[in-house]
């Protein structure tokens, strides 16, 4: 399947958002069609198109769930074809955007036809089963699409006599591309099978492990099941090859080996959220984050599976990059994957963490609970600072204080850092939900997403104001420690997140004031490099000053006693000591020394408030 056309014919934002909108409608659509199935809502709407003859169902209508699931399947459908419409009016050629959805039309239409079967005739575990087969397809193919109309960009294309070449066949020539299409099998079969056993009530019908209540199945319904926990247990230890051998052998491939890592993550988090739903009696929001997460391994999957062919890799290639991991020594990959999370700046979140569950709970929380939280907070953390290392991967190289970073070093290729940082995050926020509370869980992924989009790819070379605003992701921790303590936020904890924000301004410009030409050099709008270092070291005396305050009310607030009051005086007045001498002085030097004390100054000021609340 080839094509040449004029590189100003190159495809249009307009066919990928279009598609990209279309595989958002699908991926809700089999969401909220296995949502309706686990919540048995599907027998309230027994009409079709329509539930109860009219063309709006009232919200608090049983039928409602079912009428937004039709109501995404027609939208679904229309998107498909308006992407079939647009893509055959501008690049009716390239058989490899248009025979996909044409492919995807026709399985989406078997698939609202079984849907009218199953509504209106009453539902049959094998139609049941196909019918969510169907949705899984359609949701595959067009997010195959979605990956291949933002591949097709003309500077990752061959020209050929003046002209792009369009030749961009998935090829699945080597080791690894042939196991990927293995996988995608399996964890197709494993869906499909999941799904059977879901409408055949198969779940009651084998209760022990592995073995039905240790002996073979005695009826269909438990050969079923059983049958479903071998693809399970096959599939699980295909994904783990899978894992391993992108990491020897996909190092230089940064989409093959971050959604290969992303989509195997999301696979073992999905069998975790699986054992925790059925320890926890089944509540609603684990239920409802098992069938997204469900999703999104499919999805995942599906991108992989897209990359990898796309990628069109040899044996010989793969072998070529299995050597060079081979002769890595396991201490200073050790090393680097570490200073990948940027360590220092990680213990103190935690120590800040920590106090906040000691503080909240006002008691000392169980080995346990601490042990979740702080590896949780490290994985988060970690995760997030490998991301933004692979962001700042050009800057680093630039700045003499990161150029040595394993990035911009090359000692770990971008792709390492990428994927590791995506692993990290992924399992930090999916431990929090299994081993801490929710709670906690979703202030994790918040202070995750504060600080690797809104930070570090949104603020940090857009405005003077990056550090100020980006502050918010460095004072989540305490949040996460008093939610992990107590299930709860309340107005006190908040004062928490209001000391560690106001606390970050002058501790990263005493920094940049050692670094500004650093900073010119790589582009970061820091204040000094903006502003001049005047007007630099007043911010920094007059944030001292409001963070020195903010400190000594707390105890109005419920937070902190004499013990803590006393210990914010005496502390507070050393960090103004040291804003002072930086304001009224010149030079690195002091500056260098209030970036260290304001470090020391956060550690102890927390102590302070945790040996107050246990005292």
């Amino acid at each position: 399947m080839k094509s040449d056309f004029d590189k100003s014919k190159s495809i249009s934002p307009a066919i990928r958002w279009l598609l990209m909108t279309t595989a958002i409608l699908a991926f809700t659509l089999l969401v909220l069609g296995v949502i309706i199935r686990v919540a048995d809502a599907g027998n309230a709407c027994l009409d079709w198109p329509t539930c109860s003859g009219g063309l709006i169902e009232p919200f608090n209508s049983p039928a409602f769930l079912a009428y937004i699931h039709r109501l995404l399947a027609v939208l679904t459908g229309l998107g498909l074809l308006s992407s079939f419409v647009y893509a055959w009016w501008k690049y009716r050629r390239i058989r490899w955007i248009t025979v996909p959805l044409i492919i995807a039309m026709v399985l989406m239409s078997l698939q609202i036809f079984l849907g009218r079967w199953i509504a209106l005739q009453g539902e049959e575990s094998m139609l049941s089963a196909l019918h969510f087969t169907l949705a899984l397809m359609v949701l595959g193919l067009t997010v195959l699409l979605v990956v291949y109309v933002f591949w097709l960009d003309g500077s990752k294309l061959p020209i050929q006599d003046g002209t792009l070449s369009l030749d961009f066949r998935p090829r699945f020539k080597s080791p690894f591309g042939r196991l990927s299409l293995w996988v995608l099998m399996f964890v197709m079969l494993l869906f499909m099978s999941g799904a059977l056993v879901s409408v055949s009530g198969a779940s009651v019908a084998c209760q022990g492990w592995p073995l039905c209540e240790g002996i073979m199945p005695a009826d269909t319904l438990g050969w079923i099941n059983l049958v479903h926990r071998v693809i399970t247990l096959v599939t699980g230890f295909m994904v783990a090859i899978l894992l391993a051998q992108a990491w020897r052998t996909q190092r230089s491939q940064t989409a093959v080996l971050v959604s290969t890592t992303a989509a195997s993550t999301l696979f073992f988090s999905q069998a975790l959220m699986g054992s925790v739903e059925a320890a926890q009696t089944y509540p609603p929001y684990l239920i409802a984050l098992h069938i997204i997460t469900a999703g999104a391994v499919w999805v995942a999957f599906a991108v992989q599976i897209s990359v990898t062919g796309l990628a069109n890799r040899t044996a010989q290639d793969e072998k070529a990059e299995s050597d060079v991991w081979k002769k890595r020594q396991l201490k200073v990959l050790f090393k680097d994957y570490l200073m990948l999370t940027k360590p220092v700046v990680v213990a103190l979140l935690l120590v800040t963490t920590f106090a906040g569950m000691v503080v909240g709970g006002q008691a000392w929380p169980s080995w346990q609970l601490v042990f979740w939280t702080l590896f949780g907070g490290f994985l988060a953390a970690g995760g997030s600072g490998a991301i933004n290392q692979y962001i700042d991967r050009i800057d680093d190289h630039k700045m003499q204080r990161t150029s040595q970073r394993p990035i911009p070093a090359g000692r770990l290729t971008p792709a390492e850092g990428l994927a590791f940082g995506v692993a990290a995050t992924l399992a930090s926020f999916y431990l929090m939900v299994a081993m801490v509370n929710f709670l906690a869980a979703l202030l994790t992924l918040a202070g995750i997403i504060y600080y690797v989009l809104l930070y570090s790819m949104l603020l940090k070379k857009t405005t003077v104001q990056n550090i100020v605003i980006g502050g918010g992701a460095g004072a989540i921790p305490p949040l996460v420690g008093w939610a992990a303590a107590t299930g709860s936020l309340n107005v006190p904890s908040l004062f928490l997140f209001a000391v560690v924000f106001m606390w970050t301004p002058p501790h990263f410009w005493a920094l940049a004031l050692v670094r500004r030409k650093d900073y010119a050099r790589a582009g970061v709008p820091m204040l000094p490099v903006v502003r001049g270092e005047q007007e630099t070291r007043w911010q920094i005396f007059l944030y001292t000053i409001e963070l020195v305050v903010l400190t000594l009310v707390l105890p109005l607030f419920g937070l902190g006693g004499g013990i803590y009051f006393v210990g914010a005086i005496v502390l507070g007045g050393l960090l103004l000591h040291s804003a002072f001498k930086v304001w009224r002085g010149e030079g690195n030097k002091v500056a260098w020394k209030m970036y260290r004390h304001s470090s020391m100054y956060l550690a102890f000021l927390f102590l302070a408030l945790m040996v107050d609340a246990l005292v």
